[in-house]
C-alpha cells in the first residue's frame, strides 16, 4: 500500500468528509466521481471484487486499510467508506426546492435528503446554521441520496429570495398556517419552494409574509408532527399536484 496519512476522525472544518458504508460509498462513485479522493475497505468485504473494479474504471485509490474505517467510522462497523472533497451546490432555476431552516438534527437532514430524492425533489437550500449538510452521520443517513441533490447554503431567507425568488412561488408549513393542506387543497404551482422550520421552533412569524402557508391536520394528542414526515406529507402532495416538476 502506497504511504498515506492515516484519515483522522471527521472536522466541520476539514475540506474533505466521509461516506461510511458500501451503499453510500457506491452512491458517491456513481454520482460525484470527480469529488473522490480515496476508498477504503475491510478484507472480509463481500463485494470487494465490484468496488475494486468501480474504482480502477474511476482512477480512484482503493485501499485495504481497517484501521483508516475505525478511525473515521468510530465505533460503527463499517465495511467499507469513501473519502471525498466537499464541493459547492447549485440550485436549478425553474425546479421544485425544498428550504430548511436551521435543522438541527443530522439523522432528520440525512432522512430529509433521501425522502426529497424519492419523490424526485433534488434541490434543497439550507437557511442559516444548524446541521452540518457533510457530516458523516448525514451522508449515511442519506444513504448516498446527497450525492444527487443541490444543497446550497444561505445566510438567511431573503438570501434564497434574493437568488431564487423570482417567479417561485413560496409555501411556508406552520402550526398557524392560512391553508390546511390535504390532496384536495393542495397547490397548483409551475414553481415552488416548500419551507420547513427548526424541530424545536418551528418557523418565526415573519415566514408568513413569503406566501401561501400551509398547515397539515393532526390530532391533538401531539403538539407537532416530526420535521422529516412533514417534509415527507408536503413533498408527496405537491409532487403528486404539480408531476410536471417531478424528476424521476
Amino acid at each position: 500500500m502506497e504511504q498515506r496519512e492515516l484519515p483522522k476522525k471527521y472536522k466541520k472544518d476539514f475540506p474533505h468528509s466521509y461516506a461510511l458504508g458500501p451503499f453510500p460509498t457506491f452512491e458517491l462513485l456513481s454520482h460525484r466521481p470527480k469529488a473522490v479522493r480515496a476508498v477504503y475497505f475491510r478484507e472480509d468485504f463481500r463485494e470487494r471484487e465490484k468496488l475494486l473494479s468501480r474504482c480502477e474504471k474511476l482512477g480512484v485509490p482503493c485501499l485495504l486499510w481497517p484501521r483508516a474505517l475505525e478511525r473515521i467510522a468510530q465505533k460503527e462497523a463499517c465495511y467499507a467508506a469513501g473519502e471525498f472533497l466537499k464541493y459547492p451546490g447549485a440550485l436549478q432555476p425553474g425546479a421544485p426546492h425544498a428550504a430548511l431552516v436551521e435543522p438541527s438534527d443530522m439523522g432528520n437532514l440525512g432522512t430529509i435528503m433521501r425522502t426529497l430524492l424519492g419523490f424526485g425533489v433534488r434541490n434543497l437550500a439550507l437557511i442559516g446554521g444548524g446541521a452540518d449538510q457533510w457530516h458523516p452521520k448525514v451522508v449515511r443517513a442519506s444513504m448516498g441520496a446527497c450525492f444527487q441533490l443541490e444543497t446550497e447554503r444561505f445566510d438567511d431567507f431573503p438570501a434564497y429570495l434574493q437568488a431564487h425568488g423570482q417567479g417561485r412561488e413560496i409555501f411556508p408549513f406552520m402550526l398557524d398556517g392560512g391553508r390546511v393542506l390535504t390532496p384536495e387543497s393542495c397547490p397548483q404551482s409551475p414553481c415552488y419552494t416548500l419551507v420547513f422550520g427548526n424541530e424545536a421552533a418551528g418557523l418565526p412569524p415573519v415566514y408568513q409574509t413569503y406566501g401561501q402557508s400551509l398547515f397539515i391536520p393532526q390530532s391533538s394528542a401531539v403538539d407537532s408532527l416530526n420535521l422529516a414526515v412533514s417534509v415527507a406529507i408536503g413533498t408527496f402532495l405537491f409532487t403528486q399536484k404539480n408531476p410536471a416538476g417531478m424528476e424521476k
